[in-house]
């Protein structure tokens, strides 16, 4: 299978992914891997427009749990994504992918300030867009961004990828050896089960939307050329 099976995609990466096995921080190793794998993708055709989560650096749910003001610790957990996307940006410039970021933080020395329809026109010219610090907003997470951007790009997909799992379970797999992997789910399944895919924002505009959203493992590369192709691996979840 050569062809590719959409034109354009969201690919949602948590910050932990780019951690590696340190679990804390940027690991040049994955940055290179994750790299080479949306080349592949943006080489079939597809526009492919990225959302990073910060994790690796900072939660601001974390934050604020320590009792620091939670739209504060929203904020810096923002300025996570932006070095997150930084970072990948400079992988895929380095194996020659032309890559924009643009952030909903306007700070113009760094990136460009997010502007659908400029965003769409870099896709058009087959371009990466990174879509760096989160909504703008505190309180909405980066899986909300994730659902808000492809709405807005009109994208056909999210593709949400994972280091440590590769789809949605039952229970949690590591912990439970009986956990069964679902094949297709509804987003109300997901709600209603509370698998934690991802929270109830982000699902509701997905759901709304139409846009469906496909929860796969990075860990194997490739995987991300292969979802890209419509091969049935991870988990699908549709609105119906």
């Amino acid at each position: 299978m050569t062809t590719a099976h959409y034109n354009r995609v969201v690919l949602k990466l948590s910050g932990e992914a780019l951690s590696g096995e340190e679990g804390y921080g940027i690991s040049p190793k994955i940055i290179q891997s994750i790299s080479e794998q949306v080349k592949e993708v943006a080489d079939l055709g597809v526009e492919v427009a990225v959302v990073v989560g910060g994790g690796n650096i900072w939660r601001g749910k974390v934050g604020s749990e320590m009792g620091m003001d939670r739209a504060s610790a929203d904020y810096m957990g923002m300025l996570a994504t932006i070095m997150n996307s930084l970072a990948l940006q400079d992988g895929l410039e380095t194996i020659g992918v032309e890559t924009r970021v643009q952030t909903s933080i306007e700070m113009r020395q760094v990136a460009e300030p997010y502007i659908r329809r400029k965003a769409i026109r870099h896709l058009e010219k087959k371009r990466v867009v990174i879509f760096a610090a989160g909504t703008g907003n505190p309180y909405f997470s980066t899986d909300t961004t994730a659902a808000l951007r492809a709405a807005e790009i009109e994208a056909e997909v999210i593709l949400m990828a994972k280091n440590n799992v590769d789809g949605v379970y039952t229970d949690d797999p590591k912990i439970n050896k009986e956990a069964k992997k679902y094949e297709t789910l509804t987003y109300l399944e997901m709600l209603n089960e509370g698998l934690g895919v991802m929270d109830s924002t982000a699902s509701s505009l997905c759901m709304d939307n139409d846009l469906p959203l496909i929860v796969f493992s990075i860990t194997e590369e490739g995987n991300i050329k292969r979802v890209v192709q419509g091969e049935n691996i991870g988990t699908t979840i549709r609105g119906n």
